[in-house]
């Protein structure tokens, strides 16, 4: 194999990453809520829950920093490496340019990522995790 396919592979590779980490905080908070009504107990998973909450965290941090995701710069230096072509910006607003043909300015994607959080935030109150310290029995 070439190095220009072994570097296009591990750029899909850094994608199904990035889009398993995004399925992970937009599922992960549509889960908590019907795991509420459903009575799902794993849903209320501290360790699941901080995940979550670190994981939208992280975003809100990046986004008003002004940094750019790191999946989005390593897969993008992985294109550009493999002689592809390359998006500018943030992972989210290429493909919901992408997807639903949507441009906006950072300070919208900035107020979104801080609403969803604010909404992962308000979970822990409506959908208590359990303490850390018991076992479910």
């Amino acid at each position: 194999m070439e190095y220009q396919s072994l570097y296009l592979f591990a750029a899909d590779v850094v994608l199904l990453l990035h889009t398993l980490f995004v399925a992970f905080v937009v599922l992960g908070l549509l889960l908590i809520f019907v795991g509420k009504f459903l009575h799902w107990h794993w849903v209320r998973n501290p360790w699941f829950r901080l995940a979550h909450l670190a994981a939208i965290g992280v975003v809100i941090a990046e986004s008003w920093a002004g940094v750019i995701c790191p999946f989005t710069v390593w897969e993008m230096a992985l294109r550009a490496k493999a002689g592809e072509t390359v998006y500018t910006g943030s992972f989210i607003s290429h493909w919901l340019e992408t997807l639903l043909y949507y441009q906006a300015p950072a300070w919208v994607f900035r107020l979104v990522y801080s609403a969803f959080g604010l909404l992962v935030l308000a979970s822990w109150y409506w959908v208590r995790p359990r303490s850390f310290g018991r076992r479910r029995g």
